[in-house]
């Protein structure tokens, strides 16, 4: 499984930013996405993950009401929405791929390259 993570950048605090994670490669057996963050010198944490058979999510408390994880199974594509950004939310946001819904890196065994939000105060 390939994945190819996008739509970083540099934004004020309030505002949006949308999150691609295209997958490729044999991705049946991999059908939960994930998202992960890193900030400098902290420990890469969950962010939010989706179901692509069900659609089931699941959310990391601090972004909740704020951020949105979709699917597109037809692109095989997975969305992170990301509104009222705030700067403790400035990190690299990382892809993951799974069999099982989890929170933690250890159930995940497919990662895309980060891509940088930063938002600025």
């Amino acid at each position: 499984v390939q994945l190819q993570a996008s739509g970083g950048g540099l934004v004020q605090a309030g505002d949006s930013l949308r999150l691609s994670c295209a997958a490729s490669g044999r991705t049946f057996s991999s059908f939960i996405r994930g998202w992960f963050r890193q900030a400098p010198g902290k420990e890469r944490e969950f962010v939010a993950a989706i179901s692509l058979s069900n659609g089931r999510t699941n959310y990391v408390d601090s972004v909740k009401g704020r951020f949105t994880i979709s699917r597109d199974n037809a692109k095989d594509t997975v969305y992170l929405q990301m509104n009222s950004l705030k700067p403790e939310d400035t990190a690299v946001y990382f892809c993951a791929a799974g069999p099982v819904l989890g929170t933690t890196r250890e159930s995940y065994g497919f990662w895309g390259q980060g891509t940088q939000v930063t938002v600025s105060s």
